[in-house]
C-alpha cells in the first residue's frame, strides 16, 4: 500500500459514522471517539491499534455498512508519564454496537494490558450487542467478561461512561474496579420502554440508569462528573492514587508539614 491510500484510509477512519454525524455530536457537547482518546492520554502519545478492522457479517445488508476500525478505538500511551491502554466506543458507527471484529479489538487490547502490567481504561457509550451478528456478538461479550475477570486484582479496570449504554455495554464496566458516569449518561439493561410494556411500571431514563441513581442507590457507580472533560479530571486523579499492577506499591508523594 502507497502512502497517499494508507494516508487516505487514515483520514477515513478518522471520520468514523461520517463527518455530519461527528459534528451533530459536537453541537451537543459530546467529543468523538477520537477526541476522547486525544484527551485521555498524554500529548502524542497514544497509539492506535487495528485500526483498519472490519467485521465479516453479510446478514441483512451488513456488507455494506462496513467501517473502518468496526465501531471502536483501542490502543496504548501515556497518563501522566504511565503507559495505560484504553478502549473508545464510536457511538457514530452502528450506535457504537458490539460485534465479532470489534470484541477482538477490545480483547487483544485487554490481553496486551495484563501481559504489560498496565491500568485498563473503558470509555462507554453503547447500544449493546450488534443483533445483526446474532450468538456471534454474545460470544464476544463473554471473551470480554472473561477477560475482565482475569484481570480483577491484576491490573486496574476503570470505566468513563459518557452516554447511553445498554445491555451488554453495562455488564462489562460492572466488572470493573471504578466507574465515572458523566451526568448526562445513563446505564440500564433495558430501556424505559421495555420495562413499561413488561411490568407496566412508567420509569424515566435517569430514574432507571442515570448518573445519580447508580452513585446513590445502586452503588454501580463511584463519581458524577458535570461533563466528558471532568470525568477525565477524576480518572487521572484517581489513577494518580493506585499502582499499575498488583506487584507494584502504590505512587507516594513527600508529606507536607502544614502548622
Amino acid at each position: 500500500m502507497d502512502f497517499k491510500k494508507l494516508s487516505d484510509k487514515r483520514t477515513e477512519h478518522s471520520f468514523g459514522g461520517g463527518k455530519e454525524k461527528q459534528e451533530v455530536r459536537r453541537r451537543k457537547g459530546n467529543l468523538t471517539a477520537f477526541e476522547r482518546m486525544t484527551t485521555l492520554f498524554d500529548s502524542q502519545t497514544f497509539i492506535e491499534l487495528d485500526q483498519f478492522v472490519t467485521h465479516e457479517c453479510t446478514d441483512f445488508g451488513m456488507e455494506k455498512k462496513k467501517f473502518l476500525g468496526d465501531g471502536v478505538i483501542t490502543g496504548h500511551g501515556l497518563v501522566d508519564g504511565r503507559v495505560v491502554f484504553a478502549f473508545s466506543h464510536d457511538f457514530t458507527i452502528l450506535g457504537g454496537s458490539l460485534g465479532w471484529a470489534f470484541a477482538s479489538k477490545v480483547a487483544k487490547m485487554m490481553d496486551l494490558a495484563l501481559r504489560q502490567g498496565s491500568p485498563i481504561i473503558g470509555i462507554n457509550e453503547s447500544g449493546g450487542a450488534r443483533i445483526q451478528e446474532g450468538v456471534t456478538s454474545l460470544a464476544g461479550y463473554a471473551e470480554i467478561f472473561h477477560r475482565n475477570v482475569k484481570a480483577s486484582g491484576v491490573v486496574p479496570q476503570i470505566s468513563l461512561i459518557m452516554g447511553p449504554c445498554a445491555g451488554g455495554a453495562v455488564y462489562s464496566p460492572a466488572l470493573t474496579d471504578f466507574i465515572i458516569m458523566n451526568k448526562s449518561a445513563y446505564m440500564f439493561i433495558t430501556g424505559p420502554e421495555v420495562v413499561r410494556e413488561v411490568t407496566n411500571e412508567k420509569v424515566s431514563f435517569e430514574e432507571l440508569g442515570g448518573a445519580q441513581i447508580h452513585n446513590e442507590k445502586s452503588g454501580v457507580a463511584h463519581f458524577i462528573a458535570d461533563d466528558e472533560f471532568e470525568c477525565f479530571r477524576i480518572l487521572r486523579s484517581l489513577l494518580s492514587f493506585i499502582p499499575s499492577y498488583n506487584l507494584e506499591n502504590p505512587p507516594r508523594i513527600s508529606p507536607t508539614y502544614v502548622p
